[in-house]
């Protein structure tokens, strides 16, 4: 077969041919890989269903040659954790700003292995000898996937989708967190010194088309007062120039609702 043949005195730095074969030493081996995963969730039951978690020094080898100090990465079978270990690591590592989108259909281990692993080695832990292991920095937003879209066919947002459930996805797309509130009041929140509302589904206790659902004088005289810059997220907006005096910056329901990268 044709072979491409390269000389010692034309490689760069120590002079050292790329192998093709990663030995242990370099890239990690299922063993040690393992009892890393173990000691990092010691105390979880379900680690020990994992019997060949993937060595996070092989992925750290993979994120090294193929991407770039601010690459986003995606796992679409998340399992362990792997991934998003060696992605914190090699952050930690060359100061980059990699971020991870990892994907796992079983509840349970997402919740239990994959979000607690890349919490504890974001955060710092304590392993199965007692001792403090400190974090390699950096974070992430947990998620779960709606049985439903929040869209219909033609765009408009599906009739059943109750208040609670529209709620949870303007806070994402407004703040980028989850939203821990009560889902009781248009009043969603603050984030970072602006209130966050919601007009929608009868929130305030009138369905008229024309009325509870569109920012008029009237519905934001009624809204809970916050004093300083508010978002509202409406179907329409009837306030005119008094909207910017009262620093409101009008989101159209369903137009406005996409998630930004």
């Amino acid at each position: 077969m044709p072979a491409y043949k390269r000389y010692k005195n034309s490689l760069r730095n120590d002079g050292v041919v790329p192998q093709t074969l990663w030995t242990h030493a370099f890239a990690g081996h299922t063993d040690g890989s393992r009892k890393e995963f173990r000691e990092i969730l010691h105390d979880i039951p379900s680690a020990s269903d994992f019997a060949t978690p993937k060595p996070s020094l092989l992925i750290q080898r993979i994120l090294q040659i193929s991407t770039d100090k601010d690459s986003l990465i995606l796992d679409s079978f998340a399992g362990s954790g792997t991934t998003a270990h060696a992605v914190l690591k090699q952050n930690a590592e060359d100061g980059g700003n990699r971020r991870f989108i990892l994907v796992e259909m079983d509840e349970h281990i997402a919740q239990n292995v994959t979000a607690e692993r890349v919490r504890r080695v974001a955060q710092g832990y304590t392993n199965a000898k007692g001792d403090q292991v400190a974090g390699l920095g950096g974070g992430f937003q947990y998620c779960r996937l709606s049985t439903e879209p929040l869209f219909a066919p033609d765009g408009q947002i599906r009739g059943d989708v109750s208040f609670a459930q529209l709620a949870e996805f303007v806070w994402f797309a407004e703040t980028g967190v989850g939203f821990t509130g009560t889902a009781d009041s248009p009043l969603l929140g603050t984030h970072e010194g602006r209130a966050i509302y919601l007009l929608y589904n009868g929130i305030l206790k009138d369905l008229a088309p024309q009325s509870g659902n569109v920012l008029t004088a009237t519905v934001f005289n009624r809204l809970p007062v916050f004093s300083g810059p508010k978002v509202i997220y409406a179907a329409a907006n009837r306030m005119g120039a008094r909207a910017a005096r009262e620093g409101i910056t009008f989101q159209q329901i369903p137009y406005a609702l996409e998630v930004q990268p």
